[in-house]
């Protein structure tokens, strides 16, 4: 929607205890292009943006959409039991329950469709894409394997059934035109990518082979060549999409014993047991990102700015971290700056050559008067206007403007 920002709520605070900031940090989110950020703690919400779905922790059940710059709640929802997700587009927004998915019409907030009796989902994991022409909605079919559910939220049908994984899935992330699926399971070891809406498994990477992890999230560049996953490890691993045939290069006779070990390898790819085969074919990364703590929660944009691919990493320990990708050589990424979440005047940790800094995010109060109540039988009010005069404030402007910020009780 004009990037608002989508409400896709994170649980930070039960995996930071340290004292701080980071302790006050409940949910960090990008928006669906990755060039605005939305901050939740336990004294208010900081938004990098202008139109925002909230859902707070003293009414978990009841949504409201507010065009936070004007200071108007354009609608509000109440429903049955808590809810654990908010996804939108230009066109829906989707409310995920433990058990059930509400499909909203975004112009009106109108209920579309129901699906009632999903597997239980206590994390509330499902995924939405952001294309208008393939506008499907991914949520687990099973609470025990990696099965994934693709929905289509435009004709409201079932598109398939994907068995990507052994395990209960952990982490769904579309690309940006809706054609690809990135899953990883509870074990955290396999990244797999598969064509949507057919379910075809397209990629396979490996993360790693020594320890299971958590993955945090998954998320893919905008033009769709690259994919992050960071877990609760201190590693982000950001893997290239690209095709044996793109990436075949005319192979020389080896020359070391190292060589031809590994030639001799490959070889017997044809005829070792699968699970020994597919350890040798997936693709490991292409870069990696060492962050500064392991062991908290975070969540990663892939992003262009200022004509250079970086990573943006949103940690529970209250910072935002950028870090530069090189397109070309990938390996390990750079740390260029770092921001603090709560938005407090302390300066940035600027990291980039002198000349190049840009503006920091300082603290700005702000706030606002909701002006529209909550109706029972109504459920949503209002949904006109959604797309009038949004102009959100961008990661990648030179100008960039601070965040605003509400106090709440």
């Amino acid at each position: 929607i004009l990037d608002g920002i989508v409400a896709r709520l994170m649980n930070l605070a039960s995996q930071s205890g340290d004292a701080g900031f980071g302790s006050q940090l409940l949910f960090a989110n990008f928006n669906q292009d990755n060039t605005s950020l939305a901050v939740g703690t336990k004294s208010g919400y900081k938004f990098f943006s202008l139109l925002v779905a909230i859902v707070s922790l003293k009414a978990p059940r009841k949504l409201k959409v507010c065009h936070f710059k004007k200071g108007t709640e354009i609608c509000n929802y109440s429903y049955s039991n808590t809810i654990l997700a908010v996804k939108l587009n230009r066109q829906r927004l989707i409310v995920c329950l433990e058990e059930s998915l509400y499909i909203h019409n975004i112009r009106n907030m109108e209920v579309l469709h129901t699906i009632r009796e999903t597997p239980p989902n206590p994390s509330g994991l499902c995924a939405l894409s952001i294309s208008n022409d393939n506008c499907y909605l991914a949520y687990p079919g099973s609470a025990s394997i990696g099965e994934v559910q693709v929905f289509d939220t435009v004709n409201l049908r079932a598109a398939n059934m994907i068995p990507a994984h052994d395990s209960a899935l952990a982490a769904l992330a579309f690309d940006a035109s809706g054609t690809k699926l990135a899953t990883a399971s509870e074990k955290g070891t396999v990244i797999r990518v598969f064509s949507i809406p057919e379910g075809q498994k397209l990629f396979e990477f490996r993360r790693g082979v020594k320890r299971c992890v958590t993955i945090c999230s998954l998320a893919f560049s905008m033009e769709g060549l690259y994919l992050s996953a960071s877990s609760n490890t201190e590693t982000v691993h950001i893997f290239k999409l690209e095709t044996q045939k793109e990436k075949y290069v005319p192979a020389e006779e080896p020359t070391t014993w190292g060589g031809y070990l590994g030639k001799v390898l490959m070889a017997s790819t044809t005829y070792l047991p699968a699970q020994v085969t597919e350890m040798f074919t997936q693709g490991r990364a292409f870069a990696t990102v060492r962050l500064p703590f392991s062991g908290h929660k975070n969540i990663c944009a892939l992003a262009v700015i200022q004509k250079i691919p970086r990573l943006l990493v949103a940690a529970a320990d209250g910072y935002l971290y950028l870090y530069n990708l090189d397109p070309q050589e990938g390996g390990e990424c750079t740390l260029m700056k770092q921001h603090r979440l709560d938005g407090s005047a302390e300066p940035s940790n600027e990291i980039l050559e002198q000349g190049s800094h840009e503006r920091p995010l300082v603290a700005q109060t702000y706030s606002a008067a909701v002006t529209k109540g909550y109706c029972e039988e109504q459920g949503a009010v209002g949904g006109a206007g959604l797309e009038d005069d949004l102009h959100d404030l961008r990661l990648d402007e030179e100008n960039e403007q601070p965040p605003l910020i509400l106090e709440t009780d």
